[in-house]
C-alpha cells in the first residue's frame, strides 16, 4: 500500500523523536514539520529536509498546520495528554508515546475523545511489532502449546546503574510516579498482554529505589546523554530504580488460558544488560522463548521431542510474520525495524479507510497500561495483591 500522500508532523525532538522520524522515511511518509526547542527542531529539521519548524515547543502552530495529517507525540510524558486532546481537536490522526498520561484520570478523558473523533489514534507500544512477538502470539492462537500454564520474564537496563547517570524521567513530576515500571516496565506488559490476548486483572509489586541520593547536571540533557559529573548536584530520587511485579491474567478470549500467572523483573540498573525484555510463554503442550537482545531467534521447548531454535524468515517463523518482515533470513531485524514495522499498521490503516486489522496498541489500550502502574503503585504501598 502506498503512504506517500500521508503526511506527518512530529512534536518533541529528543531520543525517541528522531527514531520515528526515521522510521516514517523508510516507509515513504511525508515528514512535513517538526516541533521542539528552536535549535534542537530547525537543527532535526535541517538533517531530515524536514519543510516546516515551530521552535519554542510551538506545538499548536503544529497543529493548525494543513500540511500535517499524522502527528507524532514524543514529547515528555507529562505533555502527553494535552497535545494529544488538541491534535484530536485538529482533527489529526495521532501516533502519542507511552505511557499515554499521568494519571487514569486524565487518561480517561482521552480516551472518550479518542471514541468520538473519526480519525485514528495508536499508542507507540512498538515491542508488538517485532516478528517474535507477532511469531508467538499466533502460536498461543493457534494453541500450539496447549493451555497456557505462566508466563516469565524480564525487562532490564544499565544506563541509570550509576548515581551520576540522569534523564528527567528519574523526576516524578515529569515522568510519572513509576519510572522503570512505567518506562520500560509497561513494554513488557503489553507485549504479554498482546500475546495471550488478555488483560491484567489483578498485581502485586515490590519496588525498590537503590539510589536514594543522585547527582543531576544544572541544565537538562537528551537521554544517554554523558554528564562531567562536575557540573552537577545532588538531588533525592522519588522513582524506583527496579521492581519485581507478579500478574494476574484474566480468561484469554482464546478460552485456552484461565488465570495465567506471570512474574516480570524490572531493572534499569542491571550491569550488562543494554535493553533486554525477555519473555518465556510456557503451556501444557511447549514453551517459546525470546529476548530482545538476540530477536531474529525463538527457542522452542518441549518434553517429549527435541527443543528448537527458529530463525525469522525461516520456517516456523514466516509466514505468521510475512507482512511485518523485509529482509531475508540471517538479515537481522531489530529495534528501529519494530518501529517502522508499527507505522506501516497505523499508516495502512489510515489510508485503507480503517479496514486493515488494527495490531497496534489504542487509546483504550494506553488508559489500561496506566490503570496498572497505578495499581502496582497501591500493591507496593499495601505489600498484598490489587485489583487493576
Amino acid at each position: 500500500m502506498n503512504l506517500s500522500h500521508l503526511r506527518a508532523g512530529l512534536i518533541g525532538t529528543g531520543f525517541i523523536g528522531p527514531v520515528h522520524l526515521e522510521a516514517l522515511k523508510r516507509l515513504g511518509v511525508q515528514i512535513t514539520a517538526v516541533c521542539g526547542s528552536t535549535q534542537s527542531a530547525t537543527a532535526l529539521a535541517e538533517k531530515w529536509g524536514v519543510p516546516e519548524v515551530y521552535g519554542d515547543y510551538n506545538y499548536e502552530g503544529l497543529l493548525k498546520s494543513p500540511n500535517v495529517d499524522v502527528v507524532h507525540i514524543t514529547s515528555p510524558n507529562k505533555l502527553h495528554v494535552v497535545q494529544a486532546l488538541a491534535a484530536i481537536k485538529a482533527g489529526k490522526h495521532v501516533v502519542c508515546e507511552k505511557p499515554l498520561g499521568m494519571t487514569t484520570k486524565e487518561t480517561a478523558a482521552l480516551v472518550k475523545a479518542a471514541k468520538k473523533a473519526k480519525t485514528v489514534f495508536a499508542v507507540n507500544y512498538n515491542c508488538r511489532f517485532f516478528p517474535a512477538i507477532l511469531q508467538m502470539r499466533a502460536m498461543v492462537q493457534r494453541g500450539e502449546l496447549g493451555r497456557i500454564i505462566h508466563v516469565q520474564g524480564h525487562f532490564f537496563q544499565d544506563w541509570l546503574l550509576k548515581e551520576t547517570d540522569y534523564n528527567w524521567r528519574l523526576k516524578a513530576s515529569e515522568g510519572g510516579k513509576l519510572r522503570a515500571v512505567g518506562d520500560i516496565g509497561t513494554h513488557w506488559m503489553d507485549a504479554v498482554s498482546f500475546i495471550l490476548g488478555a488483560k491484567v486483572d489483578s498485581v502485586f509489586a515490590t519496588l525498590e529505589t537503590f539510589h536514594k541520593k543522585r547527582m543531576r547536571p544544572k541544565g537538562e540533557v537528551q537521554t544517554f546523554a554523558k554528564v562531567d559529573p562536575n557540573d552537577m548536584v545532588q538531588y533525592s530520587v522519588d522513582t524506583e530504580d527496579f521492581a519485581s511485579v507478579l500478574l494476574q491474567f484474566a480468561r484469554a478470549k482464546h478460552g485456552f488460558a484461565d488465570r495465567v500467572h506471570a512474574n516480570a523483573s524490572i531493572s534499569q540498573v542491571a550491569a550488562g544488560w543494554k535493553c533486554s525484555l525477555a519473555i518465556g510463554i510456557y503451556g501444557t503442550e511447549g514453551s517459546v522463548r525470546w529476548d530482545l537482545q538476540d530477536p531474529n531467534v525463538l527457542h522452542v521447548g518441549r518434553r517429549d521431542q527435541p527443543n528448537e531454535v527458529r530463525q525469522r524468515s525461516a520456517p516456523g517463523f514466516l509466514e505468521d510474520i510475512a507482512h511485518y518482515s523485509d529482509y531475508p533470513g540471517g538479515h537481522a531485524e531489530g529495534f528501529p525495524d519494530s518501529h517502522k514495522m508499527h507505522y506501516r499498521c497505523i499508516y495502512e490503516h489510515i489510508a485503507s479507510g480503517k479496514k486493515t486489522e488494527p495490531l497496534f496498541a489504542s487509546a483504550e489500550d494506553g488508559h489500561e497500561e496506566v490503570k496498572l502502574c497505578e495499581a502496582i503503585l497501591r500493591a507496593d504501598r499495601a505489600q498484598r495483591w490489587m485489583k487493576v
